[in-house]
């Protein structure tokens, strides 16, 4: 199996005839979504979604895929095949339309009016290419073939792309629930069909490669609502991805049967659900579903709740629910369910948000104590499984971090697939598919592009630090005035200390220090604003380490006159 090393350059040129496959986001972890194909100098695009930041980029609302690879060819790419309508896959899209607007987007029904909703918040009118299984597409010298796949959203596909070079398939995300809730399963005809045509290219889900076995049936998770619903006492608050149509049935469905009314809160949520509602991949029985405003006139047992905030989102219903500070607030007697899985990296704050909920009297029933979620992605036996099927020459896992991408190079090798056909990529690495082999030829820069508010690409690692260490660690202003001649001090210093747990009245220690040494540095004939900086940060620095074992930002202003 080949993996990527750090002394990777720069690609080279692209030899004739063949295929290159560039990762931009998705390898090494989970979320960020995006592969680039290139064949013949066109791009074609599968999937840009975004990834939701993590406690150590504080401020962060979501980060981005790093567009800077393409941003130059932007007028090359042919298209954008969108294979479902999870964040992780589209949410990046309204970004790379900033850079062009007319790129068609290609999709199912229900991903792309998720998506059109998103673009109408940025106010881009988007080109979209409606298809559906069984549909084949060509987009420049890409022949795109679409194969229904079952997931945990509706109208996910996969999709086969034939080029001269030789054909990849790419399964997007997928499992294969043989019930699934809306009786539509993952076409495993079409992928023997591939399979005898020559699959030279598998790129596969990777994510549960390293659960045994085979994943759960979505309709399993039935009799568990049922019992929860019939023992609840008040009210029910469901949290779920605002995505997820097959849960939010199924807890309409117990609902419906329990004689209980059904709001959505949450913006993401109640438009979500207007669109499957609207597109039939909902069915809401008459009357059921009500406004939360007319909550207050019905009794608490006649209520069920369905908001976000099933990772711990600080800023998501569930989260401010916990923390009093939405409101519809928590009383004893109340259930809360959290229906989702914890996505990696999102444990304390979803144990947080549990806690906070059941300080205040609510009974939480999340995965860890109940099977109130089954993944929406394959288990190993199903791989094993799809790779007999599908019998690909080489194979090259995405969508996971990296346990995730060699268990399931692992599972590909038992199946008999060479290893030397194996490719272990992470985001950047680039393959080139050529002469009916996978290897990688280089590394292109995909690092994360933050998005805080208004700003895209604005915020640096460097800004993150200095973000944790104020948050963690507070900071210390010193305020001087210096003669800009001489250097010496004519006014100050002044210290002052927020969020460092060090009281002002303290820094008379170190007042002496700084005049020091700026005495001596007047002395020696420094007199520049910016090292007598340096120089008072160094000074308190030490004083501050040295004294309290703290690493405070500290900040200096050195005034000239």
């Amino acid at each position: 199996m080949s993996h990527p090393h750090p002394e990777l350059g720069a690609p080279p040129k692209l030899p004739q005839g063949g295929l290159r496959v560039t990762p931009l986001g998705g390898l090494g972890e989970i979320g960020r979504n995006m592969t680039v194909f290139e064949y013949d100098g066109k791009l074609l695009i599968v999937d840009c979604g975004v990834l939701f930041p993590e406690e150590e980029q504080p401020g962060v609302d979501l980060i981005l895929p790093d567009f800077t690879t393409i941003q130059d060819r932007i007028d090359d790419v042919v298209g954008i095949v969108l294979t479902h309508g999870h964040e992780d896959h589209i949410g990046g899209v309204p970004y790379l339309l900033r850079l062009r607007q007319d790129i068609p987007l290609i999709g199912s029904k229900l991903t792309l009016a998720l998506i059109e909703a998103k673009l109408q918040e940025h106010r881009i009118r988007p080109y979209t290419l409606e298809v559906a299984e069984g549909h084949r597409e060509r987009l420049g010298a890409f022949d795109c073939e679409f194969i229904a796949v079952n997931h945990s959203i509706p109208d996910a596909l996969a999709v086969a792309i034939r080029t001269p070079a030789g054909m990849v398939v790419h399964t997007g995300d997928f499992k294969m629930d043989q019930l699934p809730l809306d009786n539509r399963l993952t076409d495993l005809h079409a992928f023997a069909r591939l399979s005898e045509e020559g699959i030279d290219l598998l790129l596969t889900d990777s994510t549960n490669a390293e659960v045994p076995g085979f994943t759960p049936h979505e309709r399993d998770i039935s009799n568990v609502l049922r019992n929860v619903f019939a023992n609840a006492q008040k009210r029910i608050i469901v949290a779920s991805f605002a995505s997820h149509v097959h849960r939010i049935q199924q807890i309409l469905d117990a609902a419906h049967e329990y004689g209980r009314r059904v709001a959505f809160v949450g913006r993401s949520m109640v438009r979500n659900m207007g669109i499957a509602r609207d597109l039939g991949y909902l069915r809401v029985p008459a009357g059921l579903v009500v406004d939360v405003k007319t909550l207050d006139d019905l009794p608490d047992d006649e209520v069920v709740l369905v908001c976000t905030g099933s990772q711990g989102e600080p800023m998501a219903a569930l989260s401010r629910m916990a923390n009093r500070d939405h409101q519809i607030r928590i009383v004893p007697g109340d259930t809360v369910i959290l229906a989702s899985s914890l996505i990696p990296g999102n444990e304390n704050a979803v144990y947080r948000v549990i806690n906070g909920l059941t300080r205040w009297g609510a009974n939480v029933v999340h995965k860890g104590n109940a099977k109130v979620h089954v993944s929406g992605h394959a288990s190993a036996g199903e791989l094993l499984y799809f790779y007999n099927i599908c019998k690909p020459r080489n194979l090259m896992p995405v969508h996971g971090e990296w346990r995730h991408l060699r268990a399931n190079a692992e599972l590909g090798a038992m199946t008999g697939i060479p290893k030397d056909h194996i490719v272990i990529a992470e985001d950047g690495v680039v393959v080139d598919l050529v002469d009916g082999r996978a290897r990688i030829t280089g590394k292109v820069q995909a690092g994360y592009v933050y998005v805080d508010g208004l700003s895209v690409g604005d915020v640096t690692e460097s800004s993150l630090k200095d973000r944790r260490i104020l948050g963690e660690e507070g900071i210390i202003s010193v305020f001087v005035v210096v003669d800009s001649s001489t250097g010496k001090i004519t006014g100050g210093p002044h210290v002052h200390a927020r969020g460092s747990g060090i009281e002002d009245p303290v820094f008379d220690a170190v007042i002496p220090k700084i005049e020091q040494a700026l005495n001596k540095s007047a002395q020696d004939g420094v007199v520049e604003p910016h090292q007598l900086q340096q120089l008072i940060r160094r000074t308190v620095g030490k004083w501050v380490s040295d004294t309290y074992r703290r690493r405070p930002m500290i900040l200096p202003v050195v005034v000239e006159v």
